[in-house]
């Protein structure tokens, strides 16, 4: 069901009033892989009566009033992308084109879309509902944290969006319980997963350095982080209080992780997979064409590379859904209308970690002092294809399926190794599932830099790179790796990109194409090397590229 996007809309649900109005930065799309959707979807099957209004224009009044004022809040998210991402290179040149807006023209987010949706609603609804904050822009700049485009630390954007609460991570747990304390006219300061202002910080807290100091002291800002990063596990953490001006961001601890077959519920609630007729008629829009016909297998990561931002939004924690469950929605994809017979992704923020994890850690959280696949895997960690090669094989074989692709990128090194099914796995992904090219992501292949990404050693480059020519030959087919590679990440310099030009040509034989310039996402700590130019886990000063020109010649020594 699509929710409501305009007053006529209002009018067929029969409804005068909304309790819940989402704003987005997204053209909507009615999707289990865009969270305006799935946010709304559930407090929908709840009760609530929700609306959305994408993408409005934030000089008038025209699309932020047709739908009126919200009974109980308004939900703000810049969308599936940050705001500033979506707009700009990393060489701080604007993108022209948005494949989640209608038309594909990137016309429609505004830079610093959260704030920029907040200012809107307040400039026409005064003294409104509360504005509550969330998505990623919200969540990886929910603290003081390092812009790469103002080149300086910004305070909580929960402060600079003059908003009430800020809901941050995989939100479905906080916003339902936050609706139903807001409806109720409860306390809702103990919800988990959310952030606050408050004039004093809040008793047993954690108090992590100003944001006054951070702004002023690099090696503030790196205590900052670490704490912060070391209190984002939902079983381990303590709540977190900072001051930002004369009032403190309070941070309370993570949401639970949902459990499986609560994950399997929020896939359950009838997504029409589709853009919303309203928006449909401006544009076709490119995102829909890959995830019409995909299926999301798990949440979180637990690979932490240093440069993604996945591990401080989604969590570190994989949380898979049932085989049943993915099975039910990959026979609904194939009664949708432009199915040809082929799923084009089964995956997730890493495809071949589904059904894996380790107990240890889900039941007692994330260790402090160590990663789970970093410098290598760990031995708590039980590496082991064998659900997902059943997996791969019941969707093959859900009538009216011809063929089903993993389009998500692999970790190669958990392949290697996992020592039983390992080689089975790959062997499946070369004979059913690769659409010409399997995509993996080495980002560099020099290992001083790769320590730096908290990315493996090259040397598992080179051997699962035999193992896939190998099969290929052996299955007598033509396929190849897609290689994604950084240029300018803290820590390379000109000298090491030679090496990787070198390294790509004798040992992989190819001249990379999918090679992009670093950008230091907020709350990252890649960003934070970029920052202070130290090591945050040493303290020692690395070599750091400022300059956009150099950052640029770094990427033409591999593409030219």
């Amino acid at each position: 069901m699509f929710l409501p996007t305009t007053a006529e809309e209002l009018q067929k649900f029969g409804w005068d009033k909304l309790d819940v109005i989402l704003v987005t930065g997204d053209t909507y799309i009615d999707s289990p892989y865009i969270g305006v959707a799935v946010i709304g979807n559930l407090l929908a099957s709840q009760g609530y009566r929700v609306g959305v209004i994408a993408q409005p224009d934030v000089n008038s009044d025209t699309d932020i009033t047709r739908l009126g004022e919200p009974e109980l809040f308004w939900g703000i998210t810049a969308g599936s992308l940050d705001s500033l991402v979506a707009n700009f290179t990393a060489a701080k040149k604007r993108r022209r084109r948005d494949d989640l807006t209608p038309g594909g023209e990137n016309n429609k987010r505004p830079d610093r879309a959260t704030i920029a949706y907040a200012n809107l609603i307040r400039r026409y609804f005064k003294d409104t509902k509360p504005l509550v904050l969330g998505g990623i822009e919200a969540s990886l700049r929910r603290i003081a944290h390092y812009d790469y485009w103002d080149d300086k630390v910004r305070r909580s954007i929960l402060f600079d969006a003059k908003a009430d609460i800020l809901v941050y991570g995989m939100a479905e747990k906080s916003l339902t319980e936050l609706a139903r304390k807001i409806k109720l006219g409860e306390d809702f300061t103990g919800v988990r997963g959310i952030c606050y202002a408050a004039s004093t910080p809040k008793p047993g807290y954690l108090h992590l350095p100003s944001y006054s100091e951070t702004a002023n002291d690099k090696n503030k800002f790196i205590e900052m982080f670490n704490q912060f990063y070391q209190n984002n596990d939902p079983l381990t953490a303590q709540g977190l209080c900072q001051l930002q001006d004369s009032r403190y961001l309070i941070h309370n601890p993570p949401a639970t992780n949902l459990l499986p077959d609560e994950l399997d519920s929020i896939f359950n609630l009838g997504f029409e997979r589709g853009v919303h007729p309203y928006y449909q008629a401006q544009g076709a829009v490119k995102a829909q064409e890959t995830i019409k016909f995909s299926l999301m297998t798990h949440r979180g990561c637990y690979g932490e590379c240093n440069f993604c931002s996945i591990s401080v939004h989604q969590g570190t924690t994989v949380i898979s859904r049932s085989a049943g469950s993915i099975i039910k929605e990959a026979t609904a994809i194939t009664k949708l209308p432009g199915f040809r017979g082929y799923i084009l992704d089964v995956g997730g923020p890493t495809a071949n970690m589904y059904d894996m994890e380790c107990l240890k850690k889900m039941k007692t959280g994330s260790c402090k002092d160590k990663r789970c696949l970093f410098p290598k895997k760990c031995r708590q960690l039980p590496a082991n294809h064998h659900s997902q090669i059943n997996l791969l094989k019941k969707i093959s074989r859900v009538p009216g399926v011809k063929k089903v692709f993993v389009a998500s990128g692999i970790r190669y090194d958990l392949v290697l190794e996992d020592k039983e099914y390992g080689e089975a796995y790959l062997q499946e992904i070369v004979n059913e599932h690769v659409s010409g090219q399997l995509k993996i992501a080495p980002e560099h292949t020099e290992d001083k830099v790769l320590k730096l990404m908290g990315k493996p050693g090259s040397d598992y480059l080179k051997t699962f790179k035999k193992e896939f020519d190998r099969l290929n030959k052996a299955a007598g087919k033509k396929q190849f790796l897609t290689y994604y590679l950084i240029a300018a990440h803290p820590g390379c310099e000109l000298a090491d990109m030679r090496k990787m030009k070198t390294f790509a040509r004798r040992e992989l034989r190819v001249d990379p194409e999918q090679v992009q310039v670093f950008t230091p996402l907020p709350s990252t700590y890649s960003a934070l090397m970029y920052y202070t130019g130290l090591d945050p886990f040493n303290g020692h000063k690395i070599y750091v590229e400022k300059e956009l020109g150099q950052k640029e010649q770094q990427k033409r020594i591999i593409t030219c």
